[in-house]
């Protein structure tokens, strides 16, 4: 099963109102033909970066390429998810010796949610807080979970998602890639269906646009239109940090469960639909066996009867 032709995806990025450069980065690799797709699939990616000027723009766009570069590479690994979490891990080792190597002591660091389709399989691995959602049927569901400080708040009963909203410490993240040696990085698997779509966004978009916004502007419009529309909201409401989303919209086959074919030389059974349904006729000869019987019977049970009326 190919999707060539079947994938439309819009990444976009903005600064915002707010920053004065963008530390977000957005990018993408898709196959060229059929024999690259069986290899690699498709592969889509969001960074937020962390360090200000210059660090945050290398951080995320560094870890982003050597993402994609480190997936490309071990084309040999059978388990996608597995790939992609590995080809993560190792552009956080790069850009860490980066920085050793830089020996400037400036702090370089970046969330990243990123997104594999092999056929009807999608693969999101994410550290941070940039999110993943799936978007079907009209509806929305947060693949990802957050990886901060006011989300394991909330899921500890310390604070309501509407504190975490307004939350003085709202913009630390837990874990990120340049952070540490192995940060934790969360996997989801789901199957796709025709007409689903994979949304990819940073925390600036969601800061200003709840999901609710996101799930109609999907529904309503076009991937190209509604990446304009969704940026448009966040900076309409403020701008506060920088904004990326990525609309991936699949076109493809479902997969269905292949059925179990009929034994060969099998007649089909018929079954009657007055008669009882333990009563099945395999074929026209037995049933005018039967008939043939059930009259030679009768005719007997009728001459008993007018020997005993005789006596």
């Amino acid at each position: 099963m190919s999707n060539i032709g079947q994938i439309t995806a819009i990444l976009r990025t903005d600064t915002g109102r707010v920053r004065g450069h963008n530390e977000d980065f957005v990018s993408y690799w898709e196959p060229p033909n059929r024999e690259a797709e069986n290899e690699n699939g498709w592969l889509y990616i969001v960074a937020d970066g962390v360090g200000g000027a210059d660090a945050g723009e290398v951080a995320s766009e560094m870890t982003t390429q050597h993402t994609i570069d480190h997936y490309l590479e071990h084309a040999d690994e059978e388990n996608w998810g597995q790939r992609l979490l590995n080809a993560m891990q190792a552009a956080n080792s790069d850009l860490r010796q980066y920085v050793l190597d830089r020996n400037d002591n400036s702090r370089m660091a970046t969330t990243m949610v990123a997104a594999v389709l092999q056929e009807n399989r999608a693969y999101i691995a994410n550290v941070g807080d940039s999110r993943g959602y799936l978007w079907r049927n009209g509806r929305i569901e947060q693949i990802t979970k957050d990886q901060s400080l006011v989300a394991k708040l909330v899921e500890e009963g310390a604070i309501t998602e509407e504190e975490a909203s307004y939350h003085p410490r709202r913009n630390v993240i837990l874990y990120s890639l340049g952070s540490e040696r192995s940060p934790k990085i969360d996997l989801f698997e789901h199957t796709l269906e025709k007409g689903d779509i994979l949304f990819l966004c940073s925390d600036g978009l969601t800061r200003h646009v709840t999901d609710a916004e996101i799930a109609l502007t999907l529904s309503e419009e076009e991937p190209e239109k509604a990446t304009n529309t969704l940026i448009h909201k966040a900076n309409e409401r403020g701008g506060e940090d920088n904004i990326s989303v990525a609309v991936i919209r699949y076109e493809g086959e479902t997969a269905v469960a292949p059925q179990k074919s009929a034994p060969a030389k099998t007649k089909p059974l018929i079954v009657t639909h007055n008669a009882p349904a333990d009563v099945m006729v395999l074929d026209r000869p037995l049933l005018w066996m039967y008939t043939v019987a059930l009259g030679l019977v009768q005719s007997a049970l009728i001459f008993l009867v007018w020997l005993l009326l005789r006596v």
